[in-house]
Formats: structure tokens, sequence, C-alpha cells
């Protein structure tokens, strides 16, 4: 089944819109955000996937990041997907804010009872690609990926492991090295078990080590004050390390005084909008 529209309000000459599909992957109603820009009038415009952090839906990014101004000025299409199934039915489902409903990780779970649900990568790889070429006009080619801590981990996930289907890469305050992290501890072994080399296949630091490589230069932000990068729930400097090892390219740009939140995302949003739209553009 194709989207069902929710909604769409005229924004920067472009249409931002809400919808909802029942997913094939996800066994269950699936909502996203989408900004279709004003250029995609005349023609196929490139598309930019964003992927959001903990407790997030498809409006966190969409209402906060002030992306869709530039995605107007560059002809981009902006998708935002939400970051889990929501009210299936799984015992705890809601019990947690970092595993369970708005905490799908981007992995396919293997771990019952979460494994009939929770395939957000599938979801967000194969299955949302899918049905954008259903219902807009996508140029032909590789598609930019971006998204914000747990989103982050996503898009450095999705973009190291389908180097055909994504062109560019980029992440805000990423979970660079989530099996060394608690956030990625807990949700891995439950989503995936205790077998820990079934959590390497979604660890982008693991990945880089094993040989995963962007064609593009990665780039990243890290604001400097913020909380959880002292806890040690981010560890950019581990995957910084495995990109030197590697020789992959990378910008991670530390910025002073900057903490976890969408203050942070929207200062910076400009710079990866127009990293994503000039590899996009030649890709």
């Amino acid at each position: 089944m194709g989207l069902t529209e929710k909604s769409r309000s005229k924004h920067f000459g472009g249409t931002t819109r809400f919808y909802s599909h029942q997913s094939d992957v996800c066994k269950c109603e699936m909502f996203l955000a989408v900004y279709v820009p004003p250029q995609a009038e005349a023609g196929p415009v490139p598309v930019l996937y964003y992927l959001s952090g903990l407790t997030c839906s498809e409006k966190n990014f969409t209402e906060k990041a002030n992306a869709q101004r530039y995605a107007a000025e560059h002809g981009l299409i902006l998708v935002a997907p939400d970051t889990s199934p929501r009210g299936v039915d799984i015992p705890g489902e809601d019990e947690s804010w970092d595993f369970g409903s708005g905490a799908g990780f981007y992995v396919n779970a293997t771990e019952q009872p979460w494994a009939q649900h929770y395939h957000m990568y599938d979801y967000v790889t194969v299955e949302l690609p899918a049905l954008l070429r259903q219902t807009f006009e996508v140029r032909d080619g590789r598609a930019g990926i971006m998204g914000h801590s747990m989103g982050g981990h996503g898009a450095l996930i999705c973009g190291l492991k389908n180097p055909d289907k994504y062109a560019s890469i980029s992440a805000f305050a990423p979970i660079a090295s989530p099996s060394q992290c608690a956030w990625g501890q807990k949700a891995f072994e439950g989503y995936l078990g205790s077998d820990k080399t079934a959590w390497a296949a979604y660890d982008a630091t693991e990945l880089m080590q094993q040989g995963y490589s962007a064609s593009e230069p990665i780039l990243i932000d890290q604001g400097e004050d913020d909380s959880f990068l002292a806890q040690g729930q981010l560890l950019p400097e581990q995957f910084e390390s495995a990109c030197k090892q590697r020789g992959q390219a990378l910008t991670l740009r530390r910025q002073p005084g900057y903490d976890h939140s969408y203050y942070f995302i929207a200062t910076f949003m400009e710079d990866h909008v127009r990293h994503h739209a000039e590899i996009l553009h030649r890709a």
C-alpha cells in the first residue's frame, strides 16, 4: 500500500507533508514527513533522508531544524521517518525512553518479541526508498542520509553499508560506537541478543575497522558542551580514530558551547544540507 497524506503546508515555496502507511517490513502503521521543494514541479530532484534520535518522531526534525529553507534553496526532497514502530502491543514497549517505542536504533531485531516488528534498518534502506519512488519524481541515482544522536548512528551505518544507495553521509552528535556505550549496549542486547558479532554489523566504528567506507567525505558536528558526550554515550573519537586508520575522509567539527539539542542542530543545518547538495547534484 502507498502513502496516505495526513496534512500539508506551504513552506519556502514547497510543501511540508505528513504521511502514514502500512509497512510490510515493520508490520504496522508507520509515519513520516516529507518536504517537497519548489524545484520538484519542474522534474525529478535528489532525496536527502534524516534519521532522528531517541524519543523523537517524524515531527521533531520537521518542526525544529529549519531544514526546509535550505532544501528549497538546493532543490532536495527531505524525508524524515519515525524512529520505531508504535503501538504494536509488545509488553514493555513504552516503559523506557531509550528502548522500545521511539528507540528502534535502526537495526533489524532478531530477539523476540521485537523481531516481528522492529526492522528499522530494512525499513529505512529498502521499504522507504521504494515508497518514495512510487509517490514522487525522485532523481535516479544515490540519495543522501544524515541524522542526530541515535539517528546519527543510523545514518552512519546505513551509509557505510550501502554505498550504492547513499552518496553522501553526515551526522549531528552520533552514537558513533554503540557497542561501547550504555545506550547501545542496552539496545543491542535487547534487539540482537548477547552475541557481539551481531552488534558489530550495526556499529559504525566496527564497520569502519572492518573495511567499510564512503566514497565522499563524511561530515560530523559535535557540540563540546553536550552532556551525553561527557557521559561517554557518543564516543566520536572512536569513529575518528577508525577513519584515520582506514584512510576515510572525515570532517569532525567540535563546536564549543553547543549541546545536544535542536538549537545545535538548527545552527549547523545549513552546512549539512549544502554538504549533501554539492555531492548529490553531481552524483
